[in-house]
């Protein structure tokens, strides 16, 4: 009878180690590990395209995983506190989980981001996309791959166009003396300082507040930023310059914690998402701004607002006034991807 006893216990002892072990080596991405909520970061809401294009993945996840991972949009880079340049060290800290972000917030941790913030490098619409969709775009995703995030598909904030409350700006010399808010990025206030401005650096929280005080005259920022945000009537930038000096794409992405977290069949729905949602966020980015359509720029100039549209000669004296600052800072990005991207731009088709 003791024998027995011992037999049973020393099953039972085998039968726990086994069920510790099954513990241990549970497969990642098992639902059990799944997280109640995932938190998505934008700078803005769903009234620009970029929060649009966000809000619109995370309900792409949610039906192509069937529920299993739900995704919450927190705009306003709420999450770290307005400070949007804070965004992807806090992406990979874990304290947010995905995020679209824009190419110009991420650049003060990603140098070779500063790419698209070289002032006059893209000319048109096709030149963004010779970079994003080409090799420039898959070589720049392997840089993120590397800094704890994964890297899914390019979305787009837009061509950034100039407004001020002051008078129409044509000539570098229109801008002399104007107070500028720019984004968080030494190479903003280089170039508006090149130009004659006074550029000041204020998150996107604080600029409208500024502008509609006067603390600022003017401010860059896309098209669907300026109309969505109506700062033609909130914050009195009456004078709109159309000149497409820098763009913004976006990158949406995902803690590398967080995706090693998901099944192989989840990531790859949440990949097939991403690329869905970006391609219509581009669609709505650049709709209504895109020759033969310009109904968008035609609705804002409806309201009162005087846009200043820049010629190809108009811009050669804003590229000649940033040329240094454009030479200084395809050092810092790296010669060789400014290179591979100007002859990926001249290729263009």
């Amino acid at each position: 009878m003791r024998k027995t006893r011992f037999l049973f216990a020393g099953y039972g002892v085998m039968a726990a180690a086994i069920l510790a072990l099954a513990v241990l080596f549970v497969s990642p991405g098992s639902a059990a590990e799944y997280k109640a909520e995932y938190k998505l970061s934008t700078v803005v809401g769903k009234a620009f395209p970029w929060g649009a294009g966000a809000e619109r993945w995370a309900d792409l996840v949610r039906e192509k995983t069937g529920g299993r991972i739900n995704i919450k949009m927190y705009p306003g880079a709420s999450l770290v506190g307005g400070d949007q340049t804070k965004e992807f060290t806090a992406l990979r800290q874990g304290a947010i989980d995905v995020a679209v972000g824009s190419t110009i917030n991420w650049s003060p941790q990603i140098k070779e981001l500063n790419l698209f913030s070289l002032p006059f490098l893209m000319p048109d619409y096709k030149a963004i996309d010779a970079l994003t969709q080409g090799e420039v775009g898959r070589e720049i995703f392997k840089i993120l791959a590397g800094k704890d995030v994964v890297p899914l598909a390019w979305g787009e904030n837009g061509f950034r166009e100039l407004s001020n409350s002051k008078r129409p700006v044509r000539t570098p010399g229109d801008l002399k003396g104007l107070k500028i808010r720019v984004v968080g990025s030494p190479l903003y206030l280089e170039t508006f300082t090149a130009l004659g401005a006074n550029p000041t650096q204020m998150s996107w929280a604080d600029a409208v507040p500024a502008l509609a005080s006067g603390a600022v005259d003017g401010q860059e920022n896309p098209f669907g930023i300026y109309s969505g945000a109506k700062l033609d009537t909130a914050a009195n930038q009456k004078h709109l310059t159309v000149w497409g000096y820098v763009a913004d794409p976006l990158i949406f992405v995902v803690s590398q914690a967080v995706w090693k977290s998901w099944t192989p069949a989840d990531q790859k729905a949440v990949r097939e998402a991403a690329e869905q949602a970006a391609r219509e966020e581009i669609a709505m980015a650049r709709k209504g701004l895109v020759a033969p359509d310009d109904s968008t720029i035609k609705e804002v100039e409806a309201r009162g607002v005087t846009i200043v549209r820049l010629t190809d000669a108009d811009k050669q004296a804003f590229k000649k006034a940033t040329q240094k600052v454009y030479e200084k800072w395809a050092k810092t990005v790296g010669p060789e991807l400014v290179t591979k991207a100007e002859q990926s731009i001249a290729k263009r088709k």
